[in-house]
């Protein structure tokens, strides 16, 4: 922590971030959104990228500022022009939810295609459901279900049921139930609901030998992350993981 601060008072953005983080997640000192919001505004300020992303999740969220969507898109927006991953989804997620900036489609798709081509599973399944539905884009289902395998094998719980949904239904892929069974028994575990009435649906449908390959398939399974990703601070990943569409 000692030296975070000696090389945050002179003005070094990555360790005022860091120093951030540490108030954002509590670690090595008691978790204080204010003091994590001003020290990531110093480096926001700085014109770092990532700081400009995680200054507006917190705006988005209220931590530590007064909640603000118009302040938070223009963070957003500062960090996706520079080509920040994260900056990039939540902006489209802004465009998308109309939080702070006119709804508007098309400008959703834009940034989460950006985002989708640097690896970011949120980004993949959401602009998934946006081709599967013709919402900014124009329909198709084939791209719809590559987007949502891409988050799946990244381990993306959302995605994963997504495509096991795509299996179980033949949309954009193949109709495969003991697919289908695999991915959403995996999404399941991961958490997901809307996955239970297809993992439902698709154990009716198989044999018991069908049944027990598809639990094999998810057992073996392993997560595929893409090269060069970087998780982001705990406390900041729930603030991005959050509800915005």
């Amino acid at each position: 922590m000692r030296w975070y601060r000696l090389a945050a008072e002179q003005g070094n953005a990555e360790s005022e971030l860091d120093l951030g983080m540490m108030y954002a997640d509590g670690t090595g000192v008691a978790q204080d959104y204010k003091q994590a919001a001003r020290r990531i505004r110093l480096a926001a300020e700085q014109g770092n990228a990532r700081a400009q992303d995680d200054l507006g999740c917190l705006y988005a969220e209220g931590h530590g500022v007064t909640q603000d969507y118009k302040a938070a898109a223009k963070w957003f927006r500062y960090s996706a022009e520079q080509g920040n991953a994260g900056g990039q989804q939540n902006l489209a997620a802004a465009y998308a939810s109309g939080w702070g900036v006119p709804q508007d489609y098309k400008e959703a798709v834009k940034w989460r295609t950006l985002a989708a081509a640097q690896g970011v599973s949120r980004a993949q399944w959401t602009l998934g459901k946006m081709y599967a539905v013709g919402r900014g884009v124009e329909q198709d289902l084939v791209k719809a279900a590559k987007l949502f395998r891409l988050a799946a094998e990244q381990g993306n719980a959302d995605g994963q049921a997504l495509l096991g949904i795509s299996c179980y239904t033949g949309l954009g892929v193949p109709m495969d139930y003991v697919q289908a069974l695999m991915w959403c028994d995996l999404a399941v575990a991961g958490g997901s609901k809307q996955a239970v009435q297809c993992l439902a649906y698709a154990t009716e449908r198989l044999t018991a030998d069908q049944i027990a390959k598809a639990r094999r398939l998810a057992r073996e399974w392993k997560p595929r992350k893409p090269p060069g990703s970087v998780p982001a601070s705990p406390a900041l990943q729930d603030l991005k993981a959050g509800n915005r569409k």
